[in-house]
């Protein structure tokens, strides 16, 4: 073989090869960048509904509501959730939802009882929904 074909195929080849080790990590880069944005925008969303989810609950141990209109912030969190959530985060958000529902229906509670319900039945109707929201912020993509 030619030395000069040897050596010119040489450098193209490591052209070639450097050229596709770049673009390889370029898209690596890219991806890693989007998927951190998603998980951002995951964690915002998940904190907002279990503030909303908090606070109604909050109030629905406390006062008797007929007014839906109070809930409207809380369904169209969970319908955002649905929307790029999994299967179980959004089953978590929606069982929120009904237990926020029927507390609403449910007599009022006193601070004593509201003790027990923490202290010794362990109540806490929003831990489930942030275990799956974890689970699926940990989750690898």
């Amino acid at each position: 073989m030619d030395p000069a074909f040897i050596s010119t195929f040489s450098a193209l080849a490591g052209t070639v090869i450097g050229g596709v080790t770049s673009l390889t990590a370029q898209h690596a880069l890219a991806r890693s960048q989007r998927l951190a944005a998603e998980r951002e925008v995951r964690t915002a969303l998940f904190g907002k509904f279990l503030d909303e989810a908090a606070k109604l609950y909050s109030d629905a141990l406390q006062n008797k509501r007929d007014d839906i209109s109070g809930l409207i912030g809380i369904y169209a969190l969970t319908n955002r959730i649905r929307l790029i959530s999994s299967p179980r985060v959004v089953e978590a958000a929606d069982t929120v939802c009904r237990i926020i529902i029927d507390a609403y229906l449910s007599p009022n509670i006193t601070m004593q009882e509201m003790r027990a319900n923490w202290i010794e039945r362990h109540v806490d109707p929003l831990r489930d929904f942030s275990e799956a929201c974890r689970k699926e912020l940990l989750r690898p993509f």
